[in-house]
C-alpha cells in the first residue's frame, strides 16, 4: 500500500467512524426528542446554503456538518411514534447492514459484479415467497418501492396479454395495438394509476370497480372481464386498512383468461401473521404482488418487490439480452426490473428476516394491530367517531368540522410528541394513524393518546 492508498482509506475510516458516532448518538436520543423537527430546527439547515467549495473540505468537516445541521431537521421515523405513511423505522439489523451496504458499495447488476449482495438476495426473495405464502416459482425483482413495483408487474402484464393477441410489443410497441380492459378499484392507490399512465394506457381505459364502505371492491358489482382485461386488487387500502375479496374475483377472473395484479403494498404483511392471514384468503391466486419492505418488514428506505409467478413475464420485458430463459440458470437481477445498475436493497431485507425471523416478524405485525386497537379505543372513549374497522394497523377518526381536524393535527404535529396526517374518508376528513413500526411500544401509545386528547381539548369542537 503506498502513501496514497494509505492516506484515502485512513480519511474514509475516520469519516465512518464519526458517521457511526453521530448515528449511534441520533438513535440514543430518539424516543427522547421531537418527532417533527421544530421551526428553528428548519432554519438552521441555512447554514447548508453556503457557495459552491472549489477545493472542497475534508471527509470529517462534512459529516460534522450533516449532523450538527441535518439531524435536528428530519422527522424521528427512526422512534415509535411515527404514525405516516405506513412506513416504520428500520430494525436495528437492517440499519446495520444499510451501513455494511455502503461501505461495500456494491453494484448489484450481475453475480460478477456484486457476488454476496446477491446471493443474499437471492436468499431473501426465498424467505419473502415463504413469509407472505406465494408460489414458490415467482420471481423477486428489488425495486424502489411498490410504486415502481407495480409498474414491473403490470408491465410484465401489459406485455403478456398483448402476447396472447400476438402482437410483439418489443417489437412493435403499442401504435396500432387494439386497447386493453384496465380494471381497478375505486379506492386504488394514486400509485397504481401513475403506473398505467406510464406504460401507455389512458384514463379512458381505466373502468373503476365500486367499493363498499371500507374500501373494498365489491364482489357482487363487479366489472366483466375478458382475456384482454387487467385487474387491480388491493390487499390493505391504505386508508381503512381494508382488503378486496380475492377468493370471490380472482378465480373467475383467471377463468376467463384475465391478468389478476394485487398492490399490498403493507397489507399484503399480513399473510404472515396466523391471526391475520384470513384477510388475505385468495390472494396468492393472482398473477403478480407489489409491496414494500420499507414498511412493514421495517428495512430502511428504500425498497419495494415486485413479485411475478411467471418468471418470464417479467424477464420477456426487462431484459437486456435475448428475451427467453434457459432451465435452471439464474437470471441477473438487471434483467428483472427497470434499473441496470442499482443498490444492492436485498442485502438489509435478509438482515431484517434473518433478524426477527417468522416467529418475530409475526409478533411485530400483531403486535402493531394490538396498537392500533388501542388507539382506536382512545379516540372513541375522547368522543371521536371511529370511520373504519380496526381490522390491521390503520385507525381513521374524525370530531367535529374539517377545520377542527386540521388544526387539531397542526397542533400536534407542532407539539412534536407523534406525527401522523389527515385524509378524506367518507366525505369525512379525518386522522389518519398507521401503526407498522417494530419499535412502537405501550408507552408510545399512551403518549400519543395524551397528546391527541390535549390538542384536542384545546380545540372548540363544532
Amino acid at each position: 500500500m503506498d502513501n496514497n492508498d494509505s492516506k484515502n482509506i485512513s480519511n474514509a475510516i475516520k469519516a465512518l467512524s464519526l458517521a457511526a458516532q453521530y448515528a449511534e448518538e441520533y438513535v440514543a436520543n430518539i424516543c427522547d426528542r421531537r418527532v417533527s423537527p421544530s421551526a428553528f430546527d428548519i432554519d438552521q439547515m441555512q447554514f447548508f446554503n453556503s457557495d459552491l467549495a472549489r477545493a472542497g473540505e475534508p471527509a470529517e468537516a462534512v459529516v460534522e456538518s450533516l449532523h450538527r445541521y441535518g439531524s435536528p431537521a428530519t422527522v424521528a421515523s427512526t422512534g415509535g411514534r411515527f404514525f405516516g405513511l405506513v412506513v416504520g423505522g428500520a430494525t436495528p439489523a437492517s440499519m446495520g447492514a444499510a451501513v455494511m451496504n455502503a461501505a461495500w458499495d456494491q453494484v448489484a447488476v450481475l453475480e460478477s459484479s456484486a457476488p454476496s449482495a446477491i446471493y443474499l438476495e437471492r436468499i431473501a426473495a426465498n424467505w419473502i415467497l415463504e413469509l407472505l405464502t406465494l408460489p414458490t416459482e415467482s420471481s423477486v425483482g428489488f425495486t424502489t418501492g411498490s410504486s415502481m413495483a407495480n409498474m414491473v408487474c403490470l408491465a410484465a402484464a401489459r406485455n403478456t396479454i398483448y402476447q396472447k393477441l400476438n402482437i410483439d410489443l418489443a417489437k412493435c410497441g403499442l401504435a396500432g395495438a387494439p386497447p386493453l380492459r384496465i380494471i381497478v378499484s375505486e379506492q386504488s392507490h394514486v400509485t397504481v394509476h401513475k403506473a398505467l399512465s406510464i406504460l401507455g394506457f389512458g384514463m379512458d381505459q381505466v373502468i373503476k370497480a365500486p367499493c363498499d364502505e371500507q374500501g373494498r371492491v365489491r364482489a357482487d358489482t363487479f366489472p366483466e372481464v375478458d382475456e384482454t382485461t387487467i385487474i387491480c386488487l388491493q390487499a390493505g387500502n391504505v386508508n381503512s386498512g381494508g382488503f378486496d375479496p380475492f377468493t370471490d374475483i380472482i378465480p373467475k377472473a383467471k377463468s376467463k383468461g384475465a391478468w389478476v395484479h394485487v398492490d399490498g403494498a403493507f397489507g399484503l404483511w399480513a399473510a404472515a401473521s396466523p391471526v391475520k392471514s384470513a384477510l388475505t384468503a385468495g390472494v396468492e391466486q393472482a398473477d403478480s404482488w407489489a409491496v414494500d419492505a420499507h414498511k412493514w418488514l421495517n428495512t430502511p428506505y428504500d425498497c419495494g418487490l415486485a413479485i411475478c409467478r411467471q418468471q418470464g413475464a417479467v424477464h420477456n420485458v426487462m431484459t437486456t439480452q435475448a428475451p427467453y430463459l434457459q432451465a435452471g440458470l439464474e437470471v441477473p437481477p438487471k434483467d428483472m426490473v427497470p434499473e441496470f445498475s442499482r443498490r444492492a436493497r436485498g442485502v438489509e431485507v435478509w438482515a431484517a428476516i434473518q433478524e426477527m425471523g417468522p416467529k418475530g416478524i409475526t409478533a411485530m405485525i400483531d403486535r402493531c394491530c394490538i396498537h392500533a386497537q388501542h388507539l382506536c379505543e382512545g379516540l372513541a372513549e375522547m368522543g371521536y367517531e371511529i370511520l373504519n374497522d380496526v381490522v390491521l394497523n390503520q385507525v381513521i377518526a374524525t370530531i367535529g368540522t374539517t377545520e377542527d381536524i386540521q388544526q387539531i393535527v397542526s397542533a400536534i404535529q407542532e407539539e412534536g410528541v407523534c406525527w401522523f396526517g389527515t385524509t378524506s374518508w367518507r366525505g369525512k376528513m379525518a386522522l389518519r394513524i398507521s401503526v407498522s413500526s417494530w419499535a412502537t411500544t405501550d408507552r408510545d401509545i399512551e403518549l400519543t393518546l395524551n397528546a391527541i386528547r390535549r390538542a384536542t381539548e384545546t380545540q372548540t369542537i363544532r
